[in-house]
Order: C-alpha cells, then structure tokens, then sequence
C-alpha cells in the first residue's frame, strides 16, 4: 500500500468509525507507528486535515474546520489497468443484464459501482465518457442452455445436448458431463467429458440448439487432467500439446507481438535485425491458423512442416478468391 492509499484508508476509517484508536490504523495500514505518525501530520501540514487526538475516546478524529482554514483535499487516487477494466467491464455486463431475478439487486450493485468510479479524482460521468472498454465478437447465448450448463457444472449432472458444430456443419445428440465454464475471447464454453466421444470436449454454449438436466451423476474429471488436455494446447481448440509452432514476425509487428503473451508456455527472443521468433505448444492448429493468417505477410511459420502448409493453404485459397 503507498502513502496516498494509506491518505485514502485513514480517512475511510475516521469517517466510518468517528474516533479511531492508533492501534486500529497500524493493523489496518500494516505500517510501523513511526510511519502513520508522519502520515498524520502530512495530512495536517500539508493536506490540511482537521484531524485531532481525543483524549476521552482514546483516538483520532475530524473536527470542524475553521471558518477561514485552508480546504482540505485528499490528493487524487487512480486506479490501475487491472481495476478500471473490471469495474467497466462489470458496469457494462450489469446494464445489459436481462430482466429476471437478480433485477432487484443489480440497481444497488451500479450505484455501488459508480460510487467506486467516482472515489478517486475524477467523477464517474467523466470516467464513463472518456474510457471505453469495447467488446467484439460475443454470440448470444440462450439464457435456458446457460442455466443448465451452470446447472450441471455445480450441481455435478449429466446434461442432454443437441450441438451444431460449426466446422462440420453437422448436429449431433450427446450425453455430456459438465466439467467447468470457460468465458474466452468474449463467449461461454462448457468444458466436458463427452460419452459419445468417450473424450474430453470443449463445447460452444452459443452452438448448444437443447440442453435437458438429466438425473445422472457427472462423470467427474481431475483437475489437472482438465488442465493437462484442455489448457495444455493453444486457445479453446487445446489438447494435449503435440507440437511447438515457431513463427517469425519483422520487426514492424515485432514492435506489438514481443511485448504479447500468446501462450503460458510461450519462447521468445529477438533477432539481430529487430524480428521477433515466437514459440509455443499446439495441439488443435485451427485457432492458432487464424490468429497468425490476421498479421498476413507480417509473419512466417517456420515450423513444423504441417503448420506452415495449412497458413501457406490459406493464404493461397484467399489470394485465389481476390483474382476472381
């Protein structure tokens, strides 16, 4: 915690409590008695607090500010990366919330919300109007088969599906055993073991046309099983990982690729001449075809042999397509 958070806590502790013991401040602030005592007089000195020992009480308090003291002012308090995408990120998942059960309590959560945006230097109107968290690329989900995939995950039950996979354009009937849900890349996947398969699947819930509960247990899966097939590969197509894609950015895109996380597992290093030669662990390659077809002749797949065909293919069919 830095001295302006600490500015922050000792104020939240007189304001909530109204007298406040020193020993309440030190195992809040985690900080040695030496510390917050210059914290206090900083606030006094510098920042003008009105704050005063009471000796009835035992503790630190406000008091009323002269009529021609100077105004006291906490200075500004941002917010991290990390804490302003969630909070905007929760705000804007909460307004577009269907009506249904929770409407009664969501309206408290955004004024908890905006209160949280506006705690800091800036008000929550400015926040909102001048940050923007922009989503792309979500498919709507129907809420009945998103209630029974949570339904099966945490109640542990098989559920009855009938899934339109999109690469086959084919509709199967399965019997699944919900694992987990997985938000990636803005839509929901049910992680599963699928006993038509007899495998581990990673199901699209937008792709899901029925889902029925059943009253079966769910086949459970080992966590690091889940982990070891599922999340061991490339992105939502994973698997067990079979092979390690190496790729060759110029130095262009290396400006943006060297300083992005691909993969957990990910190798990279540059070269002499400002490339940027990127490795990571694949099993399932149509994710990572796509991901690498989007910096067109601003990479090249080095290796393996299989994976740079199928970019080379797809290049190809797509300069085919433009000489029409």
């Amino acid at each position: 915690m830095d001295r302006t958070e600490r500015f922050y806590k000792i104020h939240q502790l007189i304001t909530r409590k109204g007298t406040v013991p020193v020993q309440d401040f030190l195992s809040a602030l985690d900080v040695s008695l030496a510390t917050f005592k210059r914290d206090l007089e900083y606030l006094r000195d510098r920042l003008h607090a009105p704050i005063e020992w009471d000796r009835e009480r035992r503790g630190y308090r406000y008091v009323a500010a002269l009529p021609d003291a100077p105004r006291y002012e906490l200075p500004g308090l941002w917010f991290n990366a990390s804490e302003i995408r969630a909070l905007l990120t929760m705000q804007h998942l909460l307004v577009g919330l269907q009506p249904g059960l929770l409407e009664p309590h969501v309206k408290p959560l955004l004024a908890r919300l905006r209160t949280l945006l506006g705690s800091g230097e800036h008000s929550a109107d400015e926040i909102e109007r001048r940050i923007r968290i922009l989503h792309l690329g979500a498919r709507a989900v129907q809420l009945p088969h998103f209630e029974s995939a949570a339904s099966g995950v945490l109640g542990r039950k098989r559920l009855d599906i009938v899934y339109r996979g999109r690469g086959s354009d084919q509709t199967t009937s399965r019997e699944i055993s919900p694992q987990r849900l997985v938000h990636y890349r803005e839509n929901w996947y049910v992680d599963a073991w699928c006993h038509l398969r007899n495998d581990l699947r990673s199901f699209s819930l937008d792709a899901i046309q029925r889902a029925r509960l059943l009253d079966k247990a769910a086949k459970t899966v080992p966590d690091s099983e889940l982990d070891e097939i599922l999340a061991s590969g490339y992105g939502i197509f994973s698997g067990r990982a079979t092979a390690w894609a190496k790729l060759r950015f110029t130095p262009e895109r290396a400006r943006w690729v060297g300083a992005e996380q691909w993969h957990p597992q990910q190798k990279g290093q540059f070269e002499k001449n400002g490339s940027y030669v990127l490795e990571l662990p694949y099993a399932d390659p149509r994710e990572l075809v796509m991901d690498i077809l989007r910096h067109g002749p601003e990479v090249e797949v080095l290796e393996p042999a299989e994976l740079r065909r199928a970019v080379q293919g797809q290049l190809e069919a797509a300069a085919a397509r433009y000489k029409k």
